[in-house]
């Protein structure tokens, strides 16, 4: 670990942190560089024990005893700045004191992601084309908390390493097993031939309850869900083994996809 003071925010040095707002970076599925961010000392300590690597650390002055600890162990620059040059450097204020560059892992495998399952029952979430990272985030951490197995994401959909959808899971993306299905929807088959029941959880027709569902009890269950906007797709739907509903209330058509995603997998348990 390399304690450097730093007091331009024109420094070259910080190119990685910098005009991390820019809306052109949530269109990228995997990001130039093989790196991701990862944004304050919970987020960035949570990357470490799960094997990430750091390339660097921007820190505030007052943030940086936190630190220490946390990358103690790593041959890697700890760039401490004013407040101001983190704002003018990232883009926003950074309240939480800490960002680090990490070195993006390797994506395994569909069979490597599914694979080393000890039990006979298994639970997965795919996600289709989802956009918003606030959403992905919050889908990770519903899935770390009601135990959902592993996440697999269609190649449309966007990054969950991407530096909100990491802070909104709180660090869980880290923790659940995730990777990108090369082939969509085709990768379907390859799910139902592993013993899976794809269960898609849509407004249309030819729909059944979650609470249908359930009672199915089906040892090997993936539940799939669509984008923000329009849903499942036309393709996707055509090869699933179920589409599922959420009963609603109150004249409320629909939940928002996080939410939708919590309900059904605490109901699934």
């Amino acid at each position: 670990m390399d304690i450097l003071h730093i007091d331009s925010s024109t420094d070259p040095r910080l190119d990685e942190y910098r005009s991390l707002t820019d809306t052109a970076l949530r269109s990228i599925r995997e990001p130039a560089g093989g790196l991701y961010i990862a944004e304050s000392s919970k987020v960035i300590e949570r990357a470490i024990r799960a094997g990430h690597s750091p390339r660097s650390v921007l820190v505030q002055e007052r943030r940086l005893d936190g630190i220490r600890s946390i990358v103690a162990g790593f041959d890697v620059p700890v760039y401490v700045v004013p407040d101001d040059v983190a704002e003018a450097v990232t883009g926003f204020a950074v309240h939480r004191g800490a960002i680090a560059s990490m070195h993006r892992p390797r994506l395994p495998s569909v069979a490597e992601t599914l694979g080393g399952r000890k039990s006979a029952r298994s639970r997965i979430a795919i996600l289709e084309g989802l956009a918003d990272h606030t959403n992905i985030g919050a889908l990770f951490r519903s899935a770390a908390a009601l135990g959902v197995d592993a996440i697999l994401i269609s190649p449309d959909c966007s990054d969950p390493l991407y530096r909100r959808a990491v802070r909104v899971s709180m660090g869980t993306v880290f923790q659940v097993p995730w990777t990108r299905i090369p082939e969509w929807p085709e990768g379907i088959h390859e799910l139902q031939d592993a013993g899976y029941v794809v269960a898609g959880m849509t407004l249309g027709e030819g729909a059944i309850t979650l609470d249908d569902l359930v009672a199915e009890d089906h040892d090997r269950l993936a539940l799939v869900f669509g984008t923000e906007g329009h849903g499942i797709t036309p393709a996707t739907d055509a090869i699933l083994d179920r589409r599922v509903t959420i009963p609603m209330m109150g004249g409320v058509d629909s939940l928002n996809v996080a939410a939708a995603s919590a309900v059904a997998f605490y109901a699934t348990r």
